[in-house]
This record gives C-alpha cells, structure tokens and sequence, in this order.
C-alpha cells in the first residue's frame, strides 16, 4: 500500500510491485462486496460464495510479504522512534481520518435505524461495540497490526536476517493457523498481532536474495505453478468447509494454514507474469492505500443506498444472479472508490489517502 509498502529503493524501481499490489487490493475489495454471509449449507450460493472468497484470500499475506520486501534498507537507517515518526503523517494520520469517518457513519446509521424501528438501539453500549468492531474487526485493523507488526521488527531489526528469528516468527503464525480450529484464544485474523510478522521477515529474505529467487520464479513453469495453485485452492477451500462445519468463530480466516500456501503461490503466480499492461491506468502507486482507506466506507454505508431503489433481494436471487450482481457490485464501488481517491489526489486534500 502508499506510504506503507512504497519504500523503494532509490537503486532500483521494482514496478511489478504496484501491479501486484493493484491485484492484491481489487481482491480485498472483491472479498468485501460479498461481505459475511449466512447461507444454506451446501445450496448454489454457498458454493459461490465459499469458492469467490476463497479466490480472493491473498491479498492480506501479500501485503505483508512486500511490506517486508521494500522497507528492509529503512531497518538500518532508522531507530524504531524515528521510523515511526516519519510514517506517522502519510500512514497513521489517513488512517485515523478516514477510520473515524466510518465510526461517524456508524453512529448516523444507529442513530437512524434506531428512530426507524424504535428499539432503543442507539444507546452508548452499542455505540462503543461498535467502535470496538471497527477497529478489530473492519478492514481498519490492518493499520493497527502492521504498526505494531514493523515495531516489534524494528526492535528486533539486528535479527532480521536470522534463520533463527525467522523460524520463532514462523511459530507464531503456526499457533495461530493451528488455534483457527481449536479457539484458544480468539480466532479472528484482524486480533492476530504476532501472526503476520513472519511475512514481512519473509519478504526481507525475498529482498536480500532477490536475484535467486527471481531467477528461480523464471525457471517455473506455468502448467508447474497453475497445478500447484489448484491444489492448495481446493485445500484452502476443504479446510474453509471444515471450519464452517465446526462452526468456527471464523471459517474465512486468512491464516488458515491452506490459504497462506495458496497466498504465497498466488505470490509466485502475480511475480511470474510481472507485467499488467492494464493496470498502469489505475495508478496503483497513487491509489491503493486510498483505496483501501474508502472502499469499506462505500461498500457498507454508500452502496446500499444507491441500489436502495432497485429493491434487489439478494435472498431470492439465483446462485449466477447472485454472482452477477456481486460483480457488478465490485465494479461500481471499486470504480466510485478510485474516481473519489483521483480526485482527493489531485486536490488539496491529497494528503488524505497517503500522499
């Protein structure tokens, strides 16, 4: 993302990583139009809606892995303090902006649903669980982990080269792909602080080795790297219907342990084909962390007012029209989302989606 992930290196533009970054983005925001839903097990729709998301769940890892990958130099150029300090105006403080604007959102829409159904809902508990949800369980977490995530590196920055501290990192995350069946402790992805670090030493690793590992992801063939995302596609999807059976707290979690493999195969994939000629139109380096700052707020407050009047009952849609119109609903929030962030860029206000 902007500001988060933009730290190239002044010897070398790596232009593919604002491809990758693009896709990785339009994934989330692809996850997000389909939302949470409970629906019959095993009809037409759960079956779209459980192999779609399943499709889109790599955009997290890879945001981590090329965090990682473009700010190592900054390790040893920076204390922790200073590090944070300068990442504070173009990462945190759009964050927390555009964050509260979702919370004022929420409280307008608690607000007017409580008048509509008279049930007392606005009151001050529902309004703090619902400032507690934004910021763990909306797409707002991510800032809020990876700060904390890239300090802790920091800390530890005289290790980051370490097979050892890599293998520790690898732990944490392994506990938490293992507590997704077993609920030790909270489940969720978006509360996992320790459960991302390893991706983002990993993309050091990717960074340091850059030549070897690019000369290796050359070597691969696509019939080779297209089998092996079907296997771990399918895996993730079997571990998915296994949680949804257990009724897991969250079935859909990114660090299930089949997704990271087909996270980081999707990786390799996106690296192997590098150049998208389309993409560069999107002006991914300008938009993404915007795009990631405004899309929530679209999707859950703006959309379903716009389509308010089509009276669409997604409830009485068949399994393709269901697809249809989650694609369509992709196209029109992603489309109202980047037209708002190129304007918001190209305002006094750019400072405001991270530039």
């Amino acid at each position: 993302m902007q500001n988060l992930i933009n730290e190239e290196s002044k010897k070398r533009n790596y232009t593919f990583i604002d491809n990758i970054r693009c896709i990785a983005m339009m994934s989330i925001v692809f996850e997000h139009c389909f939302g949470f839903q409970d629906l019959p097990m095993y009809s037409a729709k759960f079956w779209v809606y459980l192999n779609v998301v399943q499709l889109d769940k790599f955009g997290t890892v890879i945001f981590f892995l090329l965090a990682g990958f473009l700010i190592g130099d900054k390790f040893t150029d920076y204390t922790p303090g200073e590090y944070l300090k300068r990442r504070f105006s173009g990462t945190f403080g759009p964050w927390l902006f555009w964050s509260l604007v979702y919370v004022a959102c929420l409280i307008i829409d608690l607000h007017v649903t409580g008048n509509m159904y008279h049930d007392n809902r606005f009151n001050q508990a529902n309004i703090w669980d619902g400032i507690r949800k934004v910021y763990l369980y909306t797409n707002y977490w991510f800032i809020i982990n990876f700060m904390v995530s890239i300090t802790l590196l920091l800390i530890f920055k005289r290790h980051l080269y370490s097979r050892k501290f890599g293998a520790i990192l690898l732990c944490f995350t392994l506990t938490y792909c293992v507590n997704i069946h077993y609920e030790w402790f909270d489940p969720s992805h978006t509360t996992a602080i320790l459960g991302f670090i390893f991706f983002l030493w990993l993309g050091a690793q990717l960074r340091k080795n850059w030549e070897a590992f690019e000369h290796w992801v050359d070597n691969l063939s696509y019939p080779k790297l297209l089998l092996i995302m079907a296997v771990t596609y399918i895996a993730a999807g079997y571990e998915m219907l296994s949680l949804i059976k257990m009724h897991s707290q969250d079935p859909y979690n990114t660090l299930r342990f089949s997704n990271v493999l087909f996270s980081l195969e999707m990786f390799v994939l996106l690296l192997k084909i590098k150049n998208f000629p389309l993409i560069s139109y999107l002006q991914p380096r300008k938009t993404t962390y915007g795009m990631y700052l405004i899309h929530y707020i679209i999707v859950i407050y703006l959309f379903k007012e716009l389509i308010r009047p089509l009276d669409i009952h997604e409830g009485s849609l068949s399994a393709l029209e269901y697809l249809l119109f989650k694609i369509g609903s992709f196209v029109v929030i992603y489309a109202i989302t980047i037209l708002l962030v190129m304007g918001i860029n190209i305002s006094p206000a750019k400072k405001l989606v991270g530039n």
